[in-house]
């Protein structure tokens, strides 16, 4: 699906932006007009633009917050920390840009005030992890304190804390379940703020969330599920190996081998390179194809970036160890894979997580019939939603 932009990637962002717009996240005139403004492909310029939507809807909000409007402060402060997460979605090419941090910070402070706004059901949380805290958010469907199933929900290789309320806290609340979302390592604020990269056992991460979940009087520590949105359908199934506390796994995109899904983004040449240990070469060749695609340049900036490494072939040598390959069968409980027909990232990957789990599981298909053939099934979230949480509703029900 393509809205504005001709540029795979670009094309892509703005739909899964504008696609928030079903739970307040965004509105569809603020997007296309700001679309409408950015050069193809052109980094400089998308963060120019959604800068200045940031901050025209950021003074907007302030406005309204002045004059005791609370309703409209809060809903445009929700748009603004979209449109500086936008803005800041690029920078990644060079790490030590100060607009990565100003942005960010920005578009956390925006979307705290739309949480104080809202109250005691958006509760802002710091989960105890290693030597530090994890940032979260803990959705609530009300202040009762009534225990209720939850779920626990993190994204991927480029989330933030703050778009996962519309991938996953607000549906879920929506259905009576409480819903903890997080940033882990190679993920906003940990990333941005700590210096924290990815780690391919992502159970180290999720136990810790797990743990803080089940010390909440108002969480059912009988029926929790787990939910992992892009790279963190890979990063959800490794935990699931591990940790089986889980009644019900949803892997969105379902990823088998990370390490496979870059050689299809390389080109060629490159994977040849780097497999014979001409490492140079496969930079340059790299280098080279990434002038002239913009997913590929997207991928290498933000992977080098979030993993804290230089080099493509330490990226390729990295991403060997994000597989699932050797623990799928350890998973035990019942999972829901998700495929989007249109996927430009992991494509035939959800297919090979479903084809290994010998846990019971679940395979749906998402087509450009129903608008919901982009990765994670952006711009279609109530379709996905329905999908997902009517299989969560009849999972715990067994």
């Amino acid at each position: 699906m393509k809205v504005v932009f001709d540029d795979d990637h670009f094309a892509f962002e703005l739909v899964r932006n504008l696609g928030f717009m079903y739970y307040g996240g965004s509105d569809l005139g603020e997007i296309v007009a700001t679309g409408s403004k950015i050069k193809e492909g052109d980094f400089e310029n998308w963060f120019d633009e959604w800068d200045k939507r940031a901050q025209r809807t950021l003074s907007r909000a302030d406005a309204s917050f002045s004059k005791g409007n609370l309703v409209s402060a809060r809903e445009a402060y929700l748009r603004a920390s979209t449109y500086f997460r936008m803005a800041e979605f690029y920078l990644h090419g060079n790490p030590d840009d100060p607009r990565i941090l100003s942005e960010s910070r920005a578009s956390q402070k925006a979307y705290n005030k739309a949480a104080d706004l809202t109250g005691p059901t958006w509760e802002r949380v710091e989960i105890p992890y290693e030597n530090t805290t994890l940032p979260g958010f803990f959705y609530k469907v009300d202040d009762s304190g009534e225990p209720r199933p939850t779920v626990i929900f993190h994204g991927g290789y480029d989330s933030s804390l703050e778009e996962l309320f519309y991938y996953g806290g607000a549906p879920a609340v929506r259905r009576g379940y409480n819903c903890l979302t997080f940033d882990g390592p190679g993920q906003g604020a940990p990333m941005r703020e700590q210096k924290l990269p990815f780690r391919y056992d992502w159970e180290k991460v999720v136990t810790p969330a797990v743990d803080y979940a089940l010390s909440r009087s108002d969480v059912d520590g009988s029926k929790l599920a787990l939910i992992g949105m892009s790279l963190g359908g890979y990063l959800a199934a490794r935990a699931a190996a591990f940790e089986h506390r889980f009644r019900a796994c949803v892997f969105f995109d379902g990823v088998f081998d990370s390490h496979e899904s870059l050689h299809k983004l390389l080109p060629s040449d490159a994977i040849a390179a780097f497999q014979a240990g001409d490492f140079d070469r496969c930079q340059k060749v790299v280098e080279a194809a990434m002038a002239h695609s913009t997913p590929l340049r997207w991928a290498i900036e933000q992977g080098t970036w979030s993993f804290k490494v230089k080099t493509v072939a330490e990226l390729l040598e990295q991403s060997k160890a994000y597989t699932i390959k050797d623990v799928v069968k350890q998973i035990s409980s019942p999972c829901l894979v998700l495929e989007a027909a249109g996927d430009i990232f992991f494509v035939g990957q959800p297919k090979h997580v479903f084809d290994e789990l010998s846990a019971p599981k679940t395979f749906v298909e998402f087509t450009a019939e129903d608008g919901a053939e982009n990765h994670c099934q952006s711009g279609a979230l109530a379709f996905k939603d329905q999908v997902v949480f009517d299989w969560i509703d009849e999972t715990l029900k067994t």
